[in-house]
């Protein structure tokens, strides 16, 4: 999930929900994508767009030995961490501010490309594709999770868990950012003539990840969205905390059940 805030306060609370979110999110989904990664193996020259900090940058890495990595982001304090995380790398990965709309790079530099947890927060996902393909060189890889928050639920609770996923789309065009955006993939790719187009679901749900983890992941996207979603859905407060209350409270309750599933798309530049 992408966090917004208007305040300085805001701001530092957002992004260290954020690091909170990131550090989690890959602790749950790493294990589910490797098999993902390793079906397509990384190599060569290998651009990951919205690399936060570091955290899946650090597992390629390690995993995938041969490769060079380069990694860019719009948040100079995520990349100060990633820095410091990926310093034993040595020059295998560089780290570089840039914007996903308008990436710093020619025409056919890389191998591949991986864009993770980012499409679903700017707001052109589709031109933000077109500069991954622009910059992927012919028969290059993409590898992307796109976020699609009309694929989560859990139960039980007593307000129920659509009440809250069901305003996001509101919210997501207020904010001027697509949250349904993972359903939308395919049409992009095949419209940007990328081919081999393949979606894999990492399913992110209370049996397959624990729910410590799990409870982690929506306890940051609590802390970094709800002054926004009560800003733009014009939901009480009360309410929100509520749900995001009910809902992490089902995530611990050894008799609730939670499902986030996630979309990894890959496909392959003609």
């Amino acid at each position: 999930m992408t966090t917004i805030g208007n305040s300085p306060q805001a701001r530092e609370m957002a992004d260290e929900s954020m690091v909170r979110n990131l550090a989690a999110q890959a602790e749950a989904i790493w294990p589910q994508e490797l098999p993902i990664f390793e079906r397509n193996p990384v190599a060569g020259r290998v651009l990951d767009v919205g690399s936060g900090t570091g955290e899946v940058l650090a597992r390629l890495a390690k995993r995938f030995t041969a490769a060079r990595f380069v990694g860019v982001d719009l948040e100079e304090a995520h990349l100060e961490r990633a820095r410091s995380r990926l310093a034993r790398f040595g020059e295998r990965i560089h780290l570089q501010r840039g914007d996903a709309l308008a990436l710093p790079f020619g025409d056919g530099e890389f191998d591949q490309v991986i864009s993770r947890h980012l499409l679903q927060a700017v707001p052109d996902a589709e031109r933000a594709l077109a500069e991954m393909s622009r910059v992927l060189r012919p028969r290059g890889r993409l590898h992307v999770i796109a976020e699609d928050y009309g694929m989560l639920w859990c139960h039980p609770t007593s307000l129920g868990s659509d009440g809250l996923w069901q305003r996001l789309p509101a919210y997501g065009a207020a904010i001027g950012c697509d949250v349904h955006v993972g359903r939308k993939i395919f049409f992009y790719l095949s419209t940007l003539g990328f081919v081999d187009i393949k979606v894999d679901y990492v399913v992110v749900d209370t049996i397959r990840v624990p729910r410590e983890t799990f409870a982690r992941i929506w306890e940051a996207w609590r802390d970094g969205y709800t002054d926004s979603l009560v800003e733009h859905t014009k939901a009480p407060r009360a309410e929100i905390e509520r749900r995001w209350g009910e809902m992490i409270d089902c995530v611990r309750d050894p008799a609730g059940y939670a499902l986030w599933q996630v979309p990894v798309w890959t496909a392959r530049k003609r």
